[in-house]
């Protein structure tokens, strides 16, 4: 699962993360999320209930008819992962990568989800230089429709964090060493009943483009069951 206003080919497939599971033996399925990549990007409020991410991802997975597989997602798809989880998906090991324990228990403390509603409101506005403007940027590079992305963003609800430390499946957090939720995802870890946490190069907007992240993925799934 891919991270916000990016997509399967930028996060998984573009820098080669996905294609080092594949030479592991995995065969590695990835969707764009709604209003993300090459999906639909309805601008009717009716197609943006909430919890609708989990929803997709659920249906996705029903469709497909898988039962034993590994789940990976990366910042909005790694807590998208951990709330399908808590919601009844059911893999076998789960990684979640670029997201911390604020990040999936208290959206609007733990994540920069809020700033990219104010940034959409004032689209345009922003100049060169700041943090705001490299957002923008980022939205407009993406191709971003900004009113199915704001519909999206308002879906967007948080783990209960005591069930969540009740998740007893086995996890590894992975995160960048310098990005800015690096302690976040450190306590997601801890807080985890069984998780192992990896610290790999890069922000959180590099980190996907090393080939670190595809190495610990690698290191914690292993070899395939049917290997």
């Amino acid at each position: 699962m891919h991270g916000l206003f990016s997509s399967a080919e930028v996060n998984w497939i573009k820098f080669g993360t996905a294609a080092r599971l594949a030479d592991a033996g995995y065969r590695c399925l990835m969707l764009d999320f709604r209003v993300h990549g090459d999906s639909a990007a309805p601008e009717d409020e009716a197609a943006y209930p909430t919890g609708v991410l989990e929803k997709d991802l659920a249906a996705w997975t029903d469709y497909l008819g898988i039962q034993d597989y590994d789940l990976a997602g990366f910042s909005l798809g790694a807590r998208t992962a951990a709330i399908g989880v808590l919601d009844g998906l059911a893999p076998r090991r789960l990684a979640l990568c670029g997201m911390g324990l604020e990040g999936i228990c208290d959206h609007d403390r733990g994540t920069s989800i809020g700033e990219y509603v104010g940034i959409i409101d004032t689209f345009g506005t922003h100049k060169p230089g700041s943090e705001e403007y490299f957002t923008q940027q980022f939205l407009k590079t993406n191709k971003v429709d900004l009113t199915a992305a704001r519909h999206l963003l308002h879906t967007l609800r948080d783990a209960d964090r005591a069930a969540l430390g009740d998740m007893n499946i086995p996890a590894a957090v992975i995160c960048g060493e310098e990005d800015k939720y690096l302690a976040d995802a450190k306590a997601l870890a801890a807080h985890l009943p069984d998780a192992a946490f990896t610290e790999i190069a890069g922000t959180h907007m590099s980190s996907v483009t090393k080939p670190d992240l595809g190495e610990a993925l690698a290191a914690f799934f292993g070899s395939p069951p049917s290997a």
